[in-house]
């Protein structure tokens, strides 16, 4: 019987799919797939939702709420700062007068006390713009052309001069201003009130590359204030972070680690704007490309990161062109400047 071109059509559709999940299968049992971004989900079968930091929630559920960053300072006078053990990810960025300060990026966890809680700056919005336009940002004030940037990029300003978001503050009597303004996540989120707004993944987790190069130190040299150090310790399974030679601690005495560091080296750019004494206020460029070094395991992994738009994922790629992977668990990343190196041992 002669086939109609229904039948046809039909008949060649159904030979795509065969041909589609033998592929699929190919890549699966070779391990192919696994370096092609989208398909891990084919090949792994159904996979379970993940936080930002790539682990599996207890109950495997992950909250149906955006990312949530707040910048939070990192002087001297700033420590011990509250929170950053229970964040996703962390971003240093370098600003005026050689310091730094942080991007603290939460989804899963909550901290019930966070800071101090400082001004934004001109890096901060591309950075957030990864993790989609829903994302919720604290902090407190800006520069005029800081808060225009922020109000472009779309992210939700839950600044403490917005009435919004104004009670989710307070001063903590204990300590000196500027360096008493703390929050917690609770109160920011119930301040945005924005629910099933999951926010988009920035990294992939899976087996570490065979390129990697066994190191247990990492010195990152911004400025005397913020001279940094990460030591790997295997008995922890983490990086543990030094100022120098001193343990940077957090209230309760816990020590800030990470499981991966991702260091990418940035061009800073002149924005024109300076602080009270006079110091330039640089932007840290995250378009474009530049060197990267992805630190996990007690080893590392040299490539480079990339990204066309603040509206793409910055991608991170060996020097073969595949993409690295990080072992799930809490990532921080540096914005080094290109004129800092990284230094390992």
């Amino acid at each position: 019987m002669a086939l109609t071109k229904r039948g046809k059509v039909l008949i060649a559709i159904l030979t795509a799919v065969l041909v589609l999940g033998t592929a699929v299968a190919v890549l699966a049992l070779t391990g192919i797939g696994k370096h092609i971004p989208g398909l891990r989900n084919l090949t792994g079968g159904s996979a379970p939702e993940r936080c930002l930091d790539g682990t599996v929630p207890k109950g495997g559920h992950v909250p149906d709420r955006p990312a949530l960053a707040i910048k939070v300072e990192n002087l001297p006078e700033a420590r011990p700062q509250a929170g950053l053990d229970k964040a996703d990810l962390v971003y240093e960025e370098q600003v005026e007068g050689g310091i730094t300060r942080f991007i603290v990026v939460f989804q899963c966890q909550n901290a019930k006390r966070l800071g101090p809680v400082r001004s934004a700056r001109l890096t901060d919005p591309p950075i957030l713009l990864q993790f989609g336009r829903d994302t919720l940002f604290g902090f407190a004030g800006a520069a005029g052309k800081v808060r225009k940037a922020v109000d472009a990029s779309g992210v939700h300003d839950l600044g403490y001069d917005r009435p919004q978001s104004a009670s989710a503050y307070e001063r903590d009597p204990n300590r000196s201003e500027p360096h008493n303004l703390y929050t917690n996540t609770g109160a920011l989120y119930r301040a945005a009130d924005l629910k099933d707004h999951g926010p988009r993944q920035v990294f992939q987790f899976g087996d570490i590359s065979s390129k990697a190069r066994r190191v247990s130190t990492i010195h990152l040299d911004f400025s005397p204030s913020a001279d940094v150090f990460w030591h790997w310790s295997a008995q922890h399974k983490a990086w543990l972070r030094f100022h120098g030679t001193v343990p940077h601690m957090l209230e309760g005495g816990v020590q800030v680690s990470a499981t991966n560091v991702v260091v990418m080296h940035v061009v800073m750019k002149d924005t024109g704007l300076v602080d009270a004494a006079g110091n330039p206020s640089p932007e840290a460029e995250t378009v474009g490309k530049g060197k990267a070094f992805v630190f996990r395991d007690g080893k590392m992994i040299k490539g480079r990161w990339g990204r066309k738009s603040p509206e793409d994922v910055i991608q991170f790629v060996d020097r073969t062109g595949q993409s690295i992977d990080l072992q799930p668990g809490r990532t921080w990343v540096e914005l080094v400047p290109t004129t800092v190196p990284v230094e390992v041992g």
